[in-house]
């Protein structure tokens, strides 16, 4: 049975069992702040759970992309390396809200795993809740029953807290959970240790495939547990590790789903997977996970970056890199090689890596070159570091690794190989102190939610009105962070818009009797609307009436639509292949992300203004479609962006059918008139095929506009003849051009005019020249040019030092290359002795460095260092 037609049997499995299957999230998460990733695949669902909305159907089924590199579920050090792990993994799941609960759980589960898809009933092992008397858990009788009129009582395993409780998180909704696990071994070891002994203890080949979690509490920010309301199921499947078991395989690598990308691996560097732990087999495991995890982030909208998210992305491709440069000896970019085979293979269950192949090839090829160059970059770095007992500092180590992003294996593998040591405990410390630092920043307290009145969803009434006639408070809770204290309030209904889809979040006030509060932020987690006030009123349990700060809603509304206008231009003026990869709408400016491969020119950024604009004049009247099915808006060719989560309703938004349609949940003017003027600001790359145009709309292109001619006004006052101002200053700039040339020229020349006087006043120590000297109005590339000329004039081993007097006192030390091996003179840890004297700092390769500081008196007494140095 192939990985294909594994998958759709659970999918058609539980379509007959009266569930609705629904496509997968995007695995990057962006309406919910305690998430990076997808970690699991109850998180699209998590609402649902919450209480915080209902199902059109209460029973559900999908495959949903995974990942778990970061925070609790941190598994990337076992990936490639164990046989089991991975960072990106398909989790099948079937989910009751508020429908069936233990009885049919098991009981599908059972009948999937044993008459569908025909695994051996004797490899099979269940686990139950054993309880827990310091939480008052009873065991799971209930579960406990239900598995005996299936499975014999010697493969019924009972487990811990640890093993059998399951909890989203600190907080919410958890309850007892029932693994199924399987023992994969051969025979004769089955003979001498029982399965049953092995599940839990991380087994290789005695693997949990399937947990049945049975939510039926919740954890609340006193640790204390309470009975939720309603009781769910929440299953999850790892798809790889039950395509292992069926396919008969002892490893998820050598299963269909990973094989083809081992293939072309094998392909492109021409080596062989022996399916063993030897270094180079652990590449190629690691390589073939690693692309998936990259390329369905990078697909799903999330680039690699420096921060968040982006940085777990970098991290995942590091490792990757590092691993084929190491261990498979190949020195170019790889993965981008494997997004064919990757796009082709999930083409029918994830279409979006396929939709978007070229973009997302791009994106991970110049990632690979930009580390190829660090990890060459830290090669020469090792080179020049100063070693203490034959020993790399732990802060050294610590440096390569934090600031240029070499990993510390990778170091400790050339020490190895030059004979250095590591200082590991330093390099420990430094790390624990930096994510001691992460910690304390990232710390945060969230209290429990106060109920003020019973109710369901918050009603979003921003469209039509931004006045709150007349509501209620629902609920709020206490977040602390960094010894701030902010309050996140729940209404019944609200006018204020939450932060969500590039738009920034409402402000305004609240009004509770004659207590006016004001509303900070206005937030979405998940889909509850979150107001962030910095205080509580005096009295909660009354009518509350508010209203959104108009001036600065209708800013954001000039900008979100001009982004709509925008796009429509970009893709008229740029091409098809142009799509949305990020937004930010402000009140003062909007930021606009798109997938394009070169430059925006200029002359391509008038014509695109010049569209919009004309657009704008036009008067084009709003059309929303409010609450359409998702295919009547497909039929209808709305834009649809990658990485977004789509509902069975959708809301689209049309500025003329045959210029702009999209879906778009964010708020925008009655007709484009409003918007007034558009003017794009800024054009930039910020990532590989990925360009950001910034612009400002209405008031703010005013205000731009005006502080350009006020600074034309300016530059026109310093010339008597401005008429035309371009061709004065173009040679104005020409004329200090060549001043400045001129300049250079000069100092050249009495740089040089010093060469004579310098090699008269040359000293010898054993078989070595030294030329130095204290120089006055000598810039330091001269005094460069100066030491290379005197070194080419000796001809023999020399050393030549000089100290620059000046505003900024500079050191520079030349070593003849052959004389620095012989004697091993290192220029660089010489100049970084000698930088403290002049209260400064530098350094540089073993022939040539440069030091600069503040004290020119200090000057002398680096020369007195190197004359210590030459004895």
């Amino acid at each position: 049975m192939t990985s294909s037609e594994i998958r759709q049997k659970f999918l058609d499995f539980f379509k007959s069992k009266g569930h609705k299957i629904v496509p997968s999230a995007p695995i990057v998460v962006k309406d919910d702040p305690t998430l990076m990733f997808t970690n699991a695949g109850m998180n699209q669902f998590k609402d649902y759970f919450l209480g915080n909305q209902t199902p059109e159907n209460p029973r559900i089924a999908d495959t949903q992309k995974c990942l778990r590199v970061s925070g609790k579920h941190n598994d990337l050090e076992e990936v490639g390396v164990d046989t089991y792990h991975h960072t990106m993994f398909e989790m099948l799941g079937n989910w009751s809200i508020g429908d069936y609960f233990k009885k049919e759980a098991i009981e599908w589960s059972w009948e999937l795993l044993t008459k569908v898809y025909g695994l051996p009933k004797d490899r099979l092992y269940v686990t139950v809740f054993e309880g827990d008397a310091s939480e008052n858990l009873p065991p799971s009788s209930v579960a406990l029953a239900e598995w005996k009129k299936w499975v014999e009582e010697d493969h019924i395993v009972f487990g811990n807290k640890k093993d059998n409780f399951w909890e989203m998180g600190d907080t919410g909704p958890c309850g007892p959970c029932s693994e199924i696990h399987i023992d994969l071994r051969p025979e004769e070891e089955i003979f001498k240790i029982p399965g049953r002994e092995l599940v839990n203890h991380d087994h290789p080949q005695v693997i949990e495939i399937w947990n049945n979690v049975f939510i039926q509490y919740n954890r609340k920010a006193d640790g204390t547990l309470e009975l939720l309301p309603a009781q769910h199921v929440d299953t999850g499947m790892g798809f790889e590790r039950l395509v292992r078991a069926i396919q008969g395989k002892t490893s998820n690598y050598d299963t269909d789903v990973f094989t083809g990308t081992i293939a072309e691996i094998e392909k492109i560097t021409l080596k062989t997977y022996h399916f063993s732990d030897s270094k180079m087999d652990i590449a190629f495991r690691v390589l073939s996970d690693h692309i998936r995890a990259i390329s369905f982030t990078i697909a799903d909208g999330q680039l690699p970056s420096n921060t968040g998210a982006g940085y777990v992305i970098r991290r995942i491709l590091r490792r990757a890199v590092r691993y084929y440069y190491s261990y498979l000896d190949y020195k170019q970019p790889l993965l981008f090689q494997l997004i064919d085979v990757l796009a082709l293979q999930f083409k029918d269950v994830f279409p979006e890596l396929y939709a978007q192949k070229g973009f997302v090839e791009r994106v991970i090829r110049e990632e690979e070159k930009a580390f190829l160059k660090t990890l060459e970059g830290g090669l020469r770095r090792l080179e020049d570091i100063t070693l203490v007992n034959n020993t790399i500092q732990g802060l050294s180590v610590f440096e390569l690794y934090d600031t240029y992003g070499f990993p510390i294996d990778l170091t400790r593998l050339i020490a190895q190989e030059k004979g250095w040591k590591l200082d590991e405990k330093g390099f420990e410390a430094a790390l624990a102190e930096q994510k001691e630092r992460s910690r304390a920043d990232a710390k945060r307290e969230t209290g429990d939610w106060v109920i003020v009145h019973e109710g369901g969803n918050t009603q979003f009434t921003g469209y039509d009105s931004l006045i709150l006639e007349e509501g209620k408070v629902l609920k709020y809770r206490i977040i602390k962070q960094k010894d701030a204290e902010i309050i996140q309030l729940v209404l019944d209904k609200t006018p204020f818009y939450p932060e969500g889809g590039g738009q920034v979040g409402d402000t305004g006030m609240l009004f509770f009797d004659g207590d006016v509060i004001r509303v900070l932020d206005t937030n979405k987690e998940n889909d509850l609307i979150l107001h962030i006030i910095d205080r509580l009123p005096d009295i909660l349990n009354c009518p509350v009436y508010g209203e959104v700060d108009e001036n600065r809603r209708k800013l954001i509304q000039n900008n979100h639509s001009a982004t709509h206008l925008l796009h429509a231009a970009l893709r008229q003026v740029l091409g098809t292949h142009v799509q949305q990869k990020g937004s930010l709408v402000k009140d003062d400016y909007l930021r606009f992300d798109i997938s394009h491969y070169q430059k925006v020119t200029h002359e391509e950024i008038k014509t695109i203004e010049s569209i919009v604009n004309q657009k704008i004049r036009e008067n084009i009247s709003l059309v929303e479609s409010r609450a359409i099915s998702l295919d009547e808006a497909k039929n209808a060719g709305a834009m649809m962006l990658f990485g977004e989560k789509y509902g069975d309703k959708v809301r689209m938004i049309t500025f003329d059918p045959t210029f702009s349609r999209e879906l778009c949940g964010g708020c925008h003017v009655k007709h484009t008139g409003d918007i007034g003027y558009f003017m794009i600001t800024s054009e930039s790359g910020i990532a590989a095929g990925v360009r950001r145009l910034e612009a400002v709309t209405a008031i703010g292109a005013e205000r731009y506009i005006n502080a350009h001619l006020d600074d034309l006004t300016g530059i026109k006052s310093f010339f008597k003849n401005n008429i035309n101002i371009v061709k004065n200053v173009a040679e104005l700039v020409q004329s200090q051009k060549d001043a400045q040339k001129e300049i250079e020229k000069l100092r050249t020349l009495h740089a040089n005019s010093l060469k004579d006087s310098l090699l008269a006043t040359k000293t010898e120590y054993e078989d070595t020249t030294v030329v130095k000297g204290i120089l006055d109005e000598v810039d330091v590339k001269s005094a460069k040019t100066l030491a290379y000329n005197i070194q080419n004039e000796l001809n023999q081993d020399s050393v030549v030092f000089f100290g620059l007097k000046g505003e900024k006192p500079t050191i520079l030390l030349a070593i003849s290359e052959s004389l620095s091996k012989s004697k091993g003179w290192h220029a660089g840890n010489i100049v970084k002795a000698m930088a403290p004297m002049i209260d400064g700092g530098g350094g540089g390769q073993a022939f040539f460095a440069t030091a600069g500081g503040t004290n020119s008196d200090g000057l002398y007494n680096a020369v007195s260092l190197l004359e210590s140095y030459l004895k």
